[in-house]
């Protein structure tokens, strides 16, 4: 998709998008374009709502915002219209901008479009290519001002986020930890950021125990992905941040066997995911701060050579860990990832992001992803940039009272506390272990936000969520 300003619709033949905000009064005002008009009985901009009328060859599509719209509510909107309208967004499309939208409206609006081309039809021998995805396709924005460089950035975002539903979403038979490594890779090499790769080897000499533990019993070795952003533009007094995403591939339980809900343990690397969609949209973007990003990679899954409830493994930080749970399998190579990005890098911020406990689930349901730091500007800063783009994040404690859940007789630590309570605390408890009581570390538990259901499809499917939360978040640092 590019994008192109245009004032007016005099030579233009196509389908229009018109944007109406709620407009019913007592005395039936009509929506009047370009030689229309709506009567309200008919249409006045409700929420959820659309009317499609052909005038002078032109086919309008008018879309109802209600009174007032967020930008969560603007995007998912847009990106209804672009999926289930698809049989009248030919290959010219105006979207007309009225003077009162802002920035952040346009970018919500025309990134939505963009997430409306996807498709979870990935293996459908019938399927057919969107018309916004044709090379030679080109979006014409009515409006007097100049939304060129917005509309820009809400394609990279949208691109970026796309990327991550594939990930997400695609099989595990396809998604393993060495097709992560590879698109991490060719991702580096087309946006601009480095990438180093630790297979088996070399994750054995670097003594990154705790993370070759959760995939010692899989066909797939296991990779532990190190990516490495700097911007092209020098920077005075240029921040540092580093990203940790839990890359877990498929998420059998181990030893521990799941029970129920193994269909959906593909989107177990959902955190690294995003983590990955971050780090192609940082550089996209070309943000003014230096970013270190690991994902550790492995398939926790059933074999003879698989890690024990009861075994005593060794992390890269030195710590021994029992394993009370192989089930607590992302905490595992979280820990070892934390302890390297903060041993070799020495990031200023840290936020690790995963889809860790069904404990998070059960607190705050699909609505928001739980937040764990003891760094309250973090907690805010974090907090604001979710709520600017509708990735919601809330706080719930890491009190010290909590450190006896994973507390170990024969071990420094313990996986799991075995306690039928506060499992999302308790295994933030055992991150905040291997941080090194780094001050400014932050943990997003997004077990219930990653991926779930909603309209655009029949199954639990990805949302992309933290991508854009992320970057918003080292953009605004």
């Amino acid at each position: 998709m590019k994008t192109n300003t245009i004032q007016n619709l005099t030579n233009f033949s196509g389908t229009i998008i018109i944007p109406v905000f709620e407009t019913y009064e007592k005395n039936i005002v009509p929506i009047a374009f370009d030689g229309l008009e709506i009567p309200a009985k008919v249409f006045f901009g409700k929420k959820d709502t659309h009317y499609l009328a052909e005038i002078k060859d032109n086919l309008h599509l008018f879309v109802g915002l209600g009174k007032t719209v967020d930008y969560k509510t603007l995007k998912t909107t847009f990106r209804r219209i672009a999926a289930k309208q698809k049989e009248h967004l030919s290959a010219n499309v105006a979207l007309v901008l009225p003077e009162q939208f802002t920035d952040d409206q346009v970018e919500a609006m025309i990134s939505g479009l963009l997430l409306g081309t996807y498709d979870l039809g990935h293996f459908k021998a019938d399927k057919k290519a969107h018309p916004f995805l044709d090379s030679d396709f080109t979006l014409n924005l009515v409006s007097e001002k100049d939304h060129l460089a917005t509309a820009n950035k809400a394609i990279k975002i949208a691109k970026a986020q796309l990327g991550v539903y594939n990930l997400v979403d695609l099989p595990p038979n396809t998604v393993t930890p060495k097709y992560l490594s590879t698109w991490a890779k060719e991702t580096g090499e087309k946006y601009g950021f480095e990438v180093k790769v630790l297979g088996y080897d070399a994750s054995k000499i670097a003594g990154l125990g705790a993370f070759l533990a959760v995939g010692k019993g899989s066909e797939n070795e296991p990779q532990f992905i190190i990516m490495n952003y700097t911007p092209k533009q020098k920077v005075k007094s240029m921040k540092h941040v580093g990203l940790v995403g839990k890359g877990i591939t498929f998420d059998t339980g181990g030893l521990n066997i799941k029970t129920a809900g193994m269909v959906h343990m593909k989107c177990d690397m959902a955190g690294g995911g995003a983590v990955l969609g971050a780090m192609q949209l940082i550089a996209d973007l070309q943000l003014h701060v230096k970013v270190t990003a690991i994902v550790p990679c492995a398939e926790n899954s059933v074999d003879a050579k698989s890690f024990l409830p009861s075994d005593v493994i060794h992390s890269y930080s030195g710590h021994s860990i029992e394993i009370i749970d192989t089930d607590a399998e992302g905490r595992l190579v979280l820990a070892d990832g934390l302890s390297y990005l903060i041993k070799n890098f020495k990031p200023e911020y840290i936020v690790d992001i995963a889809t860790l406990t069904g404990s998070s689930v059960g607190t705050f349901g699909y609505e928001c992803a739980a937040l764990f730091t003891n760094n309250v500007e973090m907690a805010k800063k974090l907090q604001d940039s979710g709520d600017a783009v509708g990735e919601r994040l809330w706080p719930l404690p890491l009190w010290d009272v909590y450190k006896q859940d994973i507390e170990s007789d024969i071990a420094d630590v313990k996986n799991y506390s075995g306690k039928p309570v506060a499992g999302a605390i308790s295994a933030a408890k055992f991150l905040e272990y291997f941080t090194q009581e780094h001050t400014a570390w932050a943990h997003l538990d997004v077990a219930g936000v990653a991926f779930g259901d909603d309209e655009f499809a029949k199954s639990k499917h990805a949302t992309a969520y933290g991508v854009h939360l992320l970057t918003k978040f080292i953009e605004n640092l």
